[in-house]
């Protein structure tokens, strides 16, 4: 992440570039943030000195950052809804700018207690949108252009889905697997989010159609090569994958919920249907807090009103 340009006087400026490259250190050894998450916070803060730098009519520096007032970060909040940009990426740019103060104030740099007092936009409370059983099964089973995919890649496609279903793994952590992680028994070691290892089952559909895949690759594969390649050879891409279950999604009629996350979703959904705890499936997700898992509850709760509407006599008839 680069200081904005204009700044003027030497040493400030390499007080605040200092600040942000160490900020993104302890991002990146403590937090163990992604490069894609360094990414985005990287943008939200350049964005938001941007700003600084045209409302204060200079660039900013660490002690106009120490100095900055309510007024000026509700400034900011106007200056994005007058934009028209989303509550939630105002949110979430509002977490990395107060997370960013936060470090600021605890490596002896000087926070801003008035961010504290801001109210940010508040969210609608988000319910996971998970496939049905029929729909879950459907996305995985069938190719995505079988009259122009060569066999490896529709057999890539149909196991890269069949984990995601399979065994509730992010998108990510699927696709950050190398060869040398393909499971050969009945479990699969999966570096989550923060760094943090878990271990979850695996289903012998998801072993065999991971070792069919394999059976196929015209690539060598090295303990550590990508155990998921793209046409030419590299690590297959979150945004391929997305676009193709797009296309398969228009293809089966499927509403845009259908996503590689819902496979996720629909992974801890029909498991708790089937009368999983919620313990245990927190722990297969790799959720931190429960109450994110708790969420799945809400799901299945409207799942069974759905079922009761549409089966009890006293819901048909109306009375």
């Amino acid at each position: 992440m680069a200081v904005p340009a204009g700044l003027t006087r030497p040493g400030e400026a390499e007080g605040l570039a200092k600040a942000i490259a160490d900020w993104r250190a302890w991002l990146t050894h403590e937090r163990r943030a992604s490069p894609h998450t360094l990414a985005a916070y990287g943008r939200d803060l350049d964005a938001f000195l941007d700003f600084l730098t045209d409302h204060l009519g200079q660039t900013p520096d660490l002690d106009a950052l120490r100095a900055l007032r309510a007024t000026d970060f509700r400034a900011w909040l106007a200056r994005r809804a007058g934009a028209g940009l989303a509550r939630s990426s105002t949110a979430r740019s509002s977490l990395i700018v107060r997370g960013f103060f936060r470090f600021l104030d605890r490596t002896g740099r000087g926070g801003s207690g008035v961010l504290a007092t801001i109210r940010t936009p508040r969210l609608p409370h988000a319910v996971p949108r998970p496939l049905t059983e029929r729909d879950a099964l459907d996305l995985i089973a069938l190719p995505v252009d079988p009259a122009r995919d060569p066999a490896w890649i529709q057999k890539r496609d149909l196991a890269v889905f069949t984990l995601l279903y399979g065994c509730g793994l992010r998108i990510a952590e699927a696709l950050g697997l190398n060869r040398a992680d393909a499971p050969e028994g009945e479990t699969l070691r999966v570096l989550g989010k923060g760094g943090k290892e878990r271990i979850v089952p695996v289903l012998p559909a998801v072993r065999t159609a991971i070792a069919d895949y394999l059976a196929v690759l015209p690539f060598a594969a090295g303990l550590e090569d990508p155990l998921f390649r793209a046409v030419r050879g590299g690590r297959l891409s979150p945004r391929e994958v997305q676009r193709r279950t797009a296309r398969l999604r228009d293809q089966l009629g499927l509403p845009d919920s259908a996503t590689p996350h819902a496979l996720r979703h629909s992974f801890a959904t029909h498991l708790l249907a089937a009368g999983g705890d919620l313990r245990t499936i927190q722990e297969l997700l790799g959720h931190a807090s429960l109450s994110t898992t708790q969420r799945y509850t809400e799901v299945d709760t409207e799942r069974l009103r759905a079922v009761h509407a549409a089966a009890h006599p006293r819901a048909r008839d109306g009375r």
